[in-house]
């Protein structure tokens, strides 16, 4: 056990210097901002430009207020934020192929078991520590834009934040170890980005929408893949939206609460299973 805590320090130890890492962390803050907070603040501050998608000007604003943390955080994970934290688990796991430094690595005596339990357990402190960060910047947002426009400051209960953040840590979590996955698999960081975020942004996307509509035949495979159940899961803990505000992209309800947890919990356990299987059965060069 001390071995796989000393590779999740050193791990650690060189997450915080990458600035891959930060710029990761930076994307999504600012999308989570721009499209949760500032662009319906905008809409409704925009004096005669009209509603935004319909909805009026109370619910744009109401949409923006602190009883939203949770929906306007956790919006974007299920597809935008998914992606990026896809690409910072293949960063992690698939990084040290592209430097050349795997072999190096496994000469420090901890063997491929612990060099790779560390690695995760550096990823998920990572994203825990991440989606901690999402909800701050979020607080802060709705807490100004309550006060600017003299509106109460109610957040939402503790049960309610914490589903929240497990919700959010689960779906983040399960993105990042896909990409980890993928870096194992396919021995670097370049290859595994690219299919991720295809598949995060397009396949998921076209395989949910000819389910819905012409070929419902492949539901039963609409319902088990990742993009659908971390919506559903999220979906689940989202408190109900103002009258007009539609649900961010990839929030949906396709699958339960339930078998939306148990299925990302599956891909999480699935992932780490199958890349520590791979690191250890084959040759590293």
């Amino acid at each position: 056990m001390s071995d796989v805590i000393n590779v999740a320090r050193a791990e650690l130890f060189k997450l915080v210097r990458r600035p891959a890492a930060w710029t990761l962390l930076a994307a999504s803050a600012v999308l989570s901002q721009v499209f949760g907070y500032l662009i319906p603040y905008l809409s409704y501050a925009g004096g005669d430009s009209g509603p935004m998608e319909g909805a009026s000007k109370e619910a744009i604003l109401a949409s923006t207020l602190p009883d939203q943390l949770v929906s306007n955080t956790l919006g974007g994970f299920p597809v935008f934020a998914g992606a990026l934290a896809l690409v910072f688990g293949a960063l992690v796991f698939g990084g040290e192929y592209g430097w050349g430094t795997v072999k190096t690595v496994l000469t420090q005596r901890p063997g491929r078991a612990a060099s790779m339990a560390g690695q995760f357990l550096a990823l998920a402190s990572a994203v825990a520590v991440g989606v901690v960060i999402l909800f701050a910047l979020g607080s802060v947002s709705s807490t100004a834009i309550a006060v600017a426009q003299d509106r109460s400051i109610d957040f939402p209960s503790f049960v309610d934040l914490t589903a929240g953040y497990g919700a959010g840590l689960a779906i983040m979590l399960m993105w990042a170890s896909l990409g980890a996955l993928l870096g194992v698999v396919l021995r670097g960081v370049a290859l595994p980005i690219g299919l991720g975020v295809v598949w995060v942004l397009g396949v998921e996307n076209l395989v949910t929408g000819v389910s819905s509509s012409v070929l419902t035949a492949l539901r039963p495979l609409r319902d088990v893949l990742p993009g659908v159940n971390a919506g559903s899961l999220a979906s689940a803990v989202m408190p109900t939206r103002p009258p007009g505000i539609d649900a961010p992209p990839g929030v949906s309800s396709y699958v339960s609460d339930g078998r939306a947890l148990v299925t990302v919990a599956c891909y999480v356990a699935v992932c780490l299973v199958a890349a520590m299987l791979t690191y250890r059965r084959r040759d590293v060069v």
